[in-house]
């Protein structure tokens, strides 16, 4: 079993910048990808970025360029650094780690409000 606490979340004018916070415990050796999707109301949880255990990161496109996403896999930490958020990002974010070691699973955080708003 894998846990995943997220922590970062919060309210930020139009322009501004968040970063969030994942750390996985338990059962933490075989994690492959780590991910940030998101949630917005009445609409389906979309991919935001991911970065697979040594590979390259992949964004979607309505972040390319404002979100970095990053992962350190001594401390099973994943992070997303948010730059010139918009409204459209207002969405609960939920952290995704895929472990291996034998049939793939994913696990999942509770998630963490991020609202952006004048």
């Amino acid at each position: 079993q894998v846990q995943l606490v997220e922590s970062g979340g919060g309210l930020v004018q139009p322009g501004g910048s968040l970063r969030l916070s994942c750390a996985a415990s338990g059962s933490t050796v075989n994690i492959l990808s780590m991910a940030w999707y998101r949630q917005a109301p009445g609409k389906q949880r979309e991919l935001v970025a991911s970065i697979p255990s040594g590979g390259d990161a992949n964004y979607a496109d309505s972040v390319k360029g404002r979100f970095t996403i990053s992962r350190d896999n001594a401390k099973n930490t994943v992070s997303l650094q948010m730059n010139s958020l918009k409204p459209e990002d207002t969405a609960r974010y939920y952290c995704q780690v895929v472990m291996g070691g034998g049939p793939l699973k994913a696990y999942w955080g509770q998630g963490t409000q991020v609202t952006v708003s004048s």
